[in-house]
């Protein structure tokens, strides 16, 4: 029941921050702490990819920032928040064989965060006044999120 959790919490992640996701899997699969030998997605622990990833993290948190960059509730970036969310909560599940109930909660995840993430940056950036503090609140809860779950997957 915990790794569904972990999945859940991943895919949160991937609605907030879609590429922070993969990049702390990818990390994770690298250092040893997720094990995805013999999946279709063990290429997330190969040599260069949580360097390529990172750099995709970055490039989005960036991207984040600007005032041109379009709503993530938009239909390709929601699309892509909810396969994002399946697939890292699928890798957090494929070691306990459980690859498909990952992808399921992981996508679900990825709805809650991308909708929730949206409101409650709507929410910050009100109280604050501007836009970049709550983004930056937000891109810190992601980060910090995103390696507090990949820690405790068992």
């Amino acid at each position: 029941m915990v790794v569904y959790v972990l999945a859940l919490l991943i895919g949160v992640i991937a609605g907030l921050r879609a590429m922070t996701a993969p990049a702390a899997i990818s990390w994770a699969a690298s250092l040893g702490f997720i094990n995805l030998e013999g999946t279709w997605l063990a290429f997330l622990g190969y040599r260069f990819a949580p360097w390529i990833m990172t750099i995709l993290a970055v490039g989005e948190l960036i991207g984040d920032q600007l005032p041109t960059t379009p709503s993530r509730k938009t239909p390709l970036p929601f699309a892509a928040r909810i396969v994002i969310g399946g697939l890292c909560g699928g890798a957090i599940a494929a070691q306990g064989g459980s690859f498909l109930g990952g992808l399921v909660a992981g996508a679900v995840g990825g709805i809650i965060g991308t909708l929730g993430g949206a409101e409650g940056r709507a929410r910050l950036a009100a109280a604050f006044g501007k836009d970049r503090p709550a983004a930056l609140i937000e891109d810190a809860i992601a980060i910090l999120g995103a390696v507090l779950i990949v820690g405790a997957v068992p």
